[in-house]
């Protein structure tokens, strides 16, 4: 393996995520584009496969292999039912975690905007981010993220 590309969530709206995760969490809008072609509908599996995609990135995060981090897609055709919320046990369940310097600042901004939290930053009391915060929050998908504040000391 040469290095990771890219990590994807599917949404409901991209319009309605891409406000979210540009305006909100501060990643960075790279490109647009819709994928109504045969390469898509084979690549994911559906004969009627239409898309919306958005690429986003980390501002100031070094590029690797690609010049996103984040891809959003909505599928227009087939449409698919959310999981719901609560649904981070279940098996195939997936989250982002992103660093942030003030756990505790960061949740309070988050709150202030209406985003949804499982539980206020958490004190990290063992294992080897001991020292840290993290707390778990849901975006307008119920996808759950993660904010981690990493211990003093640590990389990040």
């Amino acid at each position: 393996m040469k290095g990771v590309w890219h990590f994807s969530f599917t949404v409901a709206d991209i319009d309605r995520s891409v406000t979210f995760y540009r305006d909100l969490l501060g990643f960075e809008l790279v490109h647009q584009q819709e994928q109504n072609n045969d390469y898509t509908r084979r690549l994911v599996g559906y004969a009627d496969a239409d898309l919306r995609i958005a690429q986003l990135r980390v501002p100031g995060q070094p590029r690797g292999l690609s010049t996103h981090d984040l891809e959003l897609v909505e599928y227009r055709t087939p449409r698919g039912e959310p999981f719901g919320p609560g649904h981070r046990h279940r098996p195939g369940a997936a989250h982002l975690a992103m660093c942030v310097e003030d756990a505790l600042a960061e949740h309070a901004r988050l709150v202030d905007n209406g985003v949804r939290f499982v539980s206020p930053p958490q004190e990290i009391t063992a294992g080897i981010n001991r020292g840290g915060y993290t707390c778990y929050f849901v975006d307008p998908d119920d996808i759950t993220l993660e904010l981690v504040q990493p211990p003093k000391g640590a990389g990040g």
